[in-house]
């Protein structure tokens, strides 16, 4: 269907003002499909998204999706700071769509800016994972253009907060979406992931007695409880259950924090810590890791105290054992990642629903400063969404 003149200019002047992503003409009816892979993953990857501070990333991907023709909505997370997941779809009804394909526009800090160099993007996020963003939608509009694709029968969704906890996936629940098959992006090397390890996030937050340093059996460090802890949890890391499919089970410090002064006994110290799940279930490991930091810190207890006068342990979130995830289309090899994603957050709401995991880029440069993947390693992924799609078509109709 042609778009008027005066309907042309409108779309024109709107790609411009979206950072010069020029949108294609395209045959399937209200459509107006952009096929501009490296464009689209440019205007993406240029905007800063660290968790927390999605609104301008999300802002132009609602408008750039609108100006498309798609019907898109802005799910709130937060109001205030303005949070939002963008749910699209191109056909008639949200509900009805068979596939939908997702992932998430957040990223880690910090913000490193976009870089293109003989074929080579570098820069934050750029993997992890608008990657899978920029590819999945250019995979959708070819779809649609060719006709191999029913505007009914896809939606996309875009989250916020996956690197910290899954709340957008988490809201995104009360959508009450339906599809008999979702498509996760995450970068996987092209190829699918079969399973990823499980999660479990821990907060430990030492409690001390301030003194003089030269007097410091007169206080009590919290920085000396929290390194006996975190001492404990290394070693008790090559105890926790193995598997034959996900490996060790492993312990990572992300953060420490502790007094305030070389010169003063520190009153108080914390450090988070990350665990990726290879066998067993997060209550098993919560009672693991209680019992070594209460072990730890039996030599800072006078008489008459208990462990958490010195020390809390908490877990922010449920967490989350290890998750087994589809990979049976033919032409794909298979891999497990050691990475959480969001797919343990989205409820299954279709008795038998496939769930694939698959993306461009190698999880090894994710969260580095030489986060980078290739022109080629766009395109593949676009090709290796079209034919996952399809494959999830077929599968319905059987």
């Amino acid at each position: 269907m042609k778009l008027s003149g005066i309907c042309l200019l409108l779309v024109e002047a709107g790609a411009q003002a979206l950072g010069g992503q020029e949108p294609l003409r395209a045959e399937t009816k209200h459509l107006t499909l952009t096929h501009d892979l490296i464009g689209l993953h440019k205007n993406l990857t240029s905007i800063e998204s660290i968790t927390g501070n999605e609104k301008a990333v999300g802002d132009w991907l609602y408008s750039s999706l609108q100006l498309q023709g798609y019907k898109v909505e802005k799910q709130y997370v937060e109001k205030e700071p303005a949070r939002f997941n963008v749910f699209a779809w191109p056909g008639v009804a949200r509900e009805s769509a068979k596939v939908l394909v997702t992932s998430h526009i957040d990223t880690v800090p910090p913000f490193y800016p976009y870089k293109h160099h003989n074929k080579t993007i570098s820069g934050r996020g750029y993997v992890d994972a608008k990657g899978s963003v920029a590819t999945q939608i250019v995979a959708v509009n070819n779809l649609l253009s060719s006709g191999k694709l029913s505007p009914n029968d896809i939606a996309l969704l875009y989250v916020v907060g996956e690197e910290v906890g899954g709340d957008g996936m988490r809201a995104a629940n009360a959508l009450h979406l339906t599809p008999q098959t979702v498509v996760f992006g995450e970068p996987t090397e092209g190829k699918l992931a079969s399973g990823h390890k499980g999660n479990l996030m821990v907060q430990l937050t030492a409690k001390g007695k301030a003194a003089h340093s030269g007097y410091p059996w007169l206080g009590r460090s919290a920085n000396e409880v929290l390194v006996k802890t975190l001492a404990a949890l290394m070693e008790l890391g090559a105890e926790l259950p193995k598997s034959d499919k996900y490996g060790v089970t492993t312990l990572n410090i992300g953060h420490m924090e502790g007094g305030v002064a070389s010169n003063v006994v520190a009153q108080d110290a914390s450090a988070s810590v990350a665990v990726r799940i290879a066998e067993g279930t997060p209550s098993f490991i919560k009672d693991e890791i209680t019992k070594a930091v209460h072990k730890a810190v039996e030599y800072f207890l006078d008489d008459g105290m208990k462990a958490e006068d010195v020390i809390d342990v908490i877990f922010p979130t449920s967490g989350y054992g290890p998750i087994d995830i589809d990979s049976d289309i033919p032409g794909f090899e298979a891999m497990t990642v050691n990475y959480g994603t969001d797919i343990p957050w989205l409820n299954s709401t279709v008795e038998g629903q496939k769930r694939y995991l698959y993306g461009p880029g190698s999880i090894l440069v994710a969260h580095s400063d030489h986060e980078m993947l290739t022109e080629a390693q766009l395109e593949d992924a676009v090709v290796g969404y079209e034919e996952i799609i399809l494959h999830a078509l077929a599968q319905t109709s059987l």
